[in-house]
């Protein structure tokens, strides 16, 4: 299991504090905020989201487990491990032409900080080749530790939400507070209570194998469209499962600033609707809705462009099939987390933010894209931004490896 080696963080490495929410801080909070402005009814709302949300504990199905860092704040940090399944048996379901029991596509790391300042979000991709540990059933009995290099989201389908978990802490160091777990046919009932989602799509995606066909464009999505575009590789930014991430990251983004916008926050209707797909679609171990409301609330007051979106180093790798592995400069974005500090520069520079438009407004490209080539590398330590270049964000060749509008 990582530790840390020494109490600060490196020497000559200059720290950015970057604010930010996780996705149920933004919509928790603004939809507590409207149903008290509106007079909808708080309990009976909550009510009724905690009739939908399954709930799960942990219990004793993950062992061995990090201690969590005494970090200074009025209060607890907190990492949520995020995660889309995809159960292979349902309408929509199946996209990759996989089968068998359910995987999960989709692994982010959201952090909040004690100080309730700054949160970010770290995308796991699920093509990472990694040695997974011993995972337990819930009768105690082990479920064997593979015996060599298994895909990131193997470790879901031998022993569900509870194995990731297990996965996650043991390779990282770090100690996951609570779990989510949307399933992928309930994200596109969240998509259409919006009425659609927007994304910019810059060629056209065609994908016979697997049945998806999507036009160029700016284009607002809606049910098996989303569904397609969350979740397609092939036919784009050359099938690589990073740069799917990447999209992902775009598409919750834009799902947020929608969820947000002035039209819709007059609409409660289509807010209520939203959250009722939400929260059926949930397993976790939070009590209830109030919890995480609670957690919400206690980070308001921060905009959709602090919300920053990472995903963790990678490089190609032969370990597993159309495999990437974790770079070394992964241990400084675990121990950045394990000591509740913001994302440095180094990562800043490669980050999306919920807050960019769909058809991007990427920074410019100062030579050659750290993201286009065999790793989605970082900056030296200590680097700064060029004069007049932002100092945070995805440029416009990393975009385009990404398959994103520039």
């Amino acid at each position: 299991m990582p530790q840390d080696d020494e109490p600060g963080g490196h020497a000559g490495r200059r720290r950015t504090p970057q604010p930010g929410r996780t996705i149920a801080t933004v919509i928790v909070a603004s939809l507590l905020s409207l149903a008290v402005a509106t007079g909808l009814g708080v309990v009976l709302l909550y009510d009724n989201w905690n009739g939908n949300i399954h709930r799960v504990s942990l219990g004793d199905r993950v062992k061995n487990r990090p201690a969590k860092q005494h970090v200074t704040g009025p209060l607890e940090p907190m990492n949520i491990l995020v995660m889309g399944s995809d159960a292979r048996s349902g309408v929509g379901n199946g996209i990759d032409g996989e089968s068998g029991g359910g995987v999960s596509d989709t692994t982010i790391l959201f952090h909040l900080s004690a100080d309730r300042e700054f949160a970010y979000g770290i995308s796991i991709p699920r093509d990472t080749a990694v040695m997974r540990p011993t995972c337990y059933e819930a009768d105690g009995s082990e479920i064997p530790a593979s015996t060599s290099y298994a895909k990131w989201n193997a470790a879901y389908a031998v022993g569900g939400p509870f194995c990731t978990v297990q996965q996650f802490e043991q390779l990282t160091g770090i100690r996951v507070d609570n779990y989510l777990v949307v399933d992928f046919n309930k994200f596109k009932d969240m998509v259409d209570a919006l009425d659609g989602v927007e994304v910019c799509i810059p060629h056209d995606i065609d994908d016979p194998e697997h049945d998806v066909h999507l036009e160029a464009g700016t284009q607002e999505l809606l049910g098996e469209e989303a569904l397609d575009y969350f979740r397609v590789r092939y036919g784009i930014s050359g099938g690589i499962d990073p740069n799917r991430t990447r999209r992902q990251q775009a598409f919750i983004g834009s799902m947020i600033t929608k969820a947000l916008a002035t039209d819709m926050l007059a609409r409660p209707d289509r807010l209520i609707r939203f959250m009722n797909a939400a929260t059926s679609s949930l397993q976790t171990d939070f009590r209830n809705g109030a919890q995480i409301a609670d957690l919400a609330l206690t980070a308001k007051g921060v905009g959709l462009g602090d919300i920053k979106f990472v995903t963790t180093p990678w490089l190609f790798s032969d370990k597993v099939s159309s495999g990437v592995e974790w770079a070394p400069e992964v241990e400084d974005l675990w121990r950045l987390v394990r000591r509740d500090q913001p994302l440095t520069a180094e990562f800043l520079e490669n980050a999306l933010s919920a807050g960019d438009p769909p058809g991007g407004t990427s920074r410019a490209t100062d030579g050659p894209s750290t993201t286009s080539g065999t790793r989605s590398g970082t900056p030296s330590e200590g680097s700064s931004p060029a004069p007049g270049k932002p100092e945070s964000g995805l440029d416009a060749a990393g975009r385009a490896a990404a398959g994103l509008c520039t």
